[in-house]
Parts: structure tokens; C-alpha cells; sequence
């Protein structure tokens, strides 16, 4: 269970928008609040849990948290968030899915329009690109975290998909999504740390970039990922040397 892993080539960190303290309490406040429509109870609702987490993560206050979660059930009022996906593509023909939470579709289709023709790609019809991916589970660990065959052990015991290690400092574990929080909850009770654990969108092919054409798609991520709306970029195109 093992083979080469594009998925670090195009994982893109978000560590600079990140540090942008008021961002990531918006987009954590809207998931915790989209979350919480499916159920105020942590204990049985996997997409609360999870926001709950990253809420910690960030540092969030636990009153800011609560607030969310009661503006999710209809405890308090708030606004209405719509979840989105708009599809295009970037620069030679790379398929890119854009997840959204907004409160105002108009303004939010307009302005993602805007930065697809900004950066040499476009707008799709719906259904256009998203055949180019499938939903998996996926959990990368440091390699100075777990041995190897320990590692495979556990994962291949708990259901995994696949295990890749030809990345130079991750093991990258593949899951189907329906077991990804089994073998998550497995990595934490052997007390196995990760860098990463998500439910994600992976492509089922990969387009080569080289020169400008990998400059343009990576400006077009990076002022994607900055939108206040947007929640996941998705897209299947690798950088060569």
C-alpha cells in the first residue's frame, strides 16, 4: 500500500491567511454554525465535532463557540449561511472546485467569477470538473512521529484505503470517507500525533504546470483562499521544477 503521493505538491498551506486572527474566526463561526443545523450534540454529529475542534485550534473563545453553535440550532438569531461549490478552470485547463458558506450568492458568484478571469481561468457550469475527484479521508503524519510498519499496521488493520510514503517528511493516509473518524480515533488512542486530518476532495488525474502558467494558478489560489466566503479549494494540477 504505497506509491508516489502528488497530494503534498499541491496541498496548500494556509499558514499566511491563517495568521490573519479575524479570518479564521469568521470561517470557523459559519461552520460551527452550518454544523450545528444537523444537530447542537457533538457526541453524534462528526462535522460539529470536528469544528468544534479547529475552534479550539484557533484559540477561540468558548462563549464565541457556544454563540455559534446556539445561532446553528435557532437558540439565537443570526444570519442564514447558503453552502456552495463553484467550478472552473485555471490556467491550461486545471479543474478547480471552490467550497463556499455565504450569506449573499449574488455578491459571492460575482466576486469568485472576478477571480477566475483575473488569473487566465474561468467559471464553469456546475458539474463541469467535479467528476475529477472523489471524497476521501485524509491524515498525514510526520515520519518522525511512528515507524513505518507500525504505522502501516495500524492502518491497514483499521480499514485504509491506501498508505503512501514517498513523500520526504509525511506518511499520507488515504481513507474512503465513512472511515476516516475510525482511523482517526485509532491513530489517537495509539497516540500517534498528525500534521493534517480532513475530509477532502482528491483528484483522479493531474495536470503538469511549468512557467507562468504555474505562477498564474497559484496566484489564483492563494486570492482564493483569502476570500472571506471561501472554505476549501480544491484543484488537480502539479508545479514541475
Amino acid at each position: 500500500m504505497s506509491g508516489h503521493s502528488k497530494w503534498a505538491g499541491i496541498k496548500h498551506k494556509k499558514a499566511i491567511i491563517d495568521a490573519k486572527r479575524g479570518k479564521v474566526f469568521t470561517r470557523v463561526v459559519r461552520e460551527l454554525t452550518i454544523a450545528a443545523k444537523q444537530g447542537g450534540n457533538s457526541d453524534s454529529n462528526a462535522r460539529l465535532r470536528k469544528a468544534i475542534e479547529d475552534a479550539k485550534a484557533a484559540n477561540m473563545p468558548a462563549e464565541n463557540v457556544k454563540k455559534a453553535i446556539q445561532r446553528g440550532t435557532g437558540e439565537l438569531p443570526g444570519v442564514t449561511y447558503e453552502e456552495l461549490v463553484y467550478e472552473g478552470y485555471g490556467p491550461n485547463g486545471v479543474a478547480v472546485m471552490v467550497e463556499v458558506t455565504t450569506d449573499n450568492k449574488n455578491r459571492t458568484h460575482s466576486e469568485i467569477k472576478k477571480i477566475f478571469s483575473s488569473h487566465g481561468g474561468n467559471l464553469g457550469e456546475s458539474g463541469c470538473v467535479n467528476w475529477m475527484f472523489h471524497p476521501k479521508g485524509y491524515i498525514a503524519i510526520d515520519k518522525s512521529k511512528v515507524k513505518e510498519d507500525e504505522l502501516m499496521n495500524i492502518a491497514i488493520d483499521s480499514g485504509a484505503e491506501d498508505v503512501k510514503t514517498d513523500d520526504e517528511n509525511l506518511f499520507e493516509i488515504i481513507t474512503q470517507p465513512a472511515d476516516f473518524e475510525k482511523i482517526k480515533q485509532t491513530l489517537l488512542d495509539k497516540k500517534i500525533e498528525f500534521e493534517t486530518a480532513e475530509n477532502t476532495m482528491l483528484p483522479t488525474t493531474y495536470i503538469d504546470l511549468k512557467g507562468n502558467d504555474g505562477k498564474k494558478m497559484l496566484e489564483l489560489i492563494d486570492e482564493m483562499e483569502e476570500h472571506d466566503d471561501v472554505k476549501n479549494v480544491y484543484t488537480n494540477f502539479e508545479i514541475l521544477e
